[in-house]
């Protein structure tokens, strides 16, 4: 399980793609642009790390650069980190915006949905960490806007295109185990309740 070592619905996105090939190889200006968390105005840069932090395990965490955006969707740097992984607090209050921490690959994953690239780019797969539950709109669809709200508990994902006829994995929502997350659409991925 090396793919697991290297490194949780789709989210509100509201900017560009992730930039590749460019000033940012970790994509994570472009991507946390993109991933808009302004929630309290008056909310301390120690809390929203401390929610950020929360959703990864941490050991993960502890070592993740932090982001997150101001009013205008410009990335703010609450503080650096050295292991690979980016966290975001993300926006309690907009369905889809859970705070995640994640690796390269899985920004790659998600600019290239928001991008509705015809499949994801990235060359690995990629982790992303909801340990502090999320909310998501289907199971089924990476598009829906419009469904009721689903409240999802702490879970992990594995950002690559699985196929529930190979893995035998279920693709329905289940509170516990695993599943595949948007089967049908190359966007599948592996949903995995629980703690890593």
């Amino acid at each position: 399980m090396n793919f697991v070592k290297r490194s949780l619905g789709l989210l509100t996105f509201s900017a560009s793609m992730l930039l590749v090939n460019g000033a940012d190889p970790r994509g994570v200006q472009a991507w946390a642009a993109a991933y808009s968390s302004a929630t309290d105005v008056g909310e301390t840069t120690q809390a929203k790390i401390a929610r950020a932090m929360s959703a990864g395990p941490t050991d993960v965490a502890k070592s993740a650069r932090i982001v997150d955006t101001d009013a205008e969707g410009k990335e703010v740097v609450l503080r650096e980190g050295n292991n690979g992984l980016t966290c975001m607090p993300g926006n309690l209050q907009v369905v889809g915006e859970p705070p995640m921490c994640v690796d390269a690959p899985s920004m790659q994953w998600f600019a290239d949905a928001k991008a509705h690239k015809p499949k994801p780019t990235n060359t690995v797969p990629g982790i992303t960490y909801m340990l502090a539950g999320a909310t998501q709109r289907s199971d089924s669809d990476p598009y829906d806007a419009i469904s009721p709200p689903i409240t999802v508990g702490p879970h992990w994902m594995i950002m690559w295109p699985f196929d529930p006829k190979t893995t035998g994995l279920p693709t329905t929502h289940k509170s516990t185990g695993a599943y595949i997350m948007w089967a049908g659409s190359p966007y599948a991925h592996v949903h995995i309740m629980g703690r890593p």
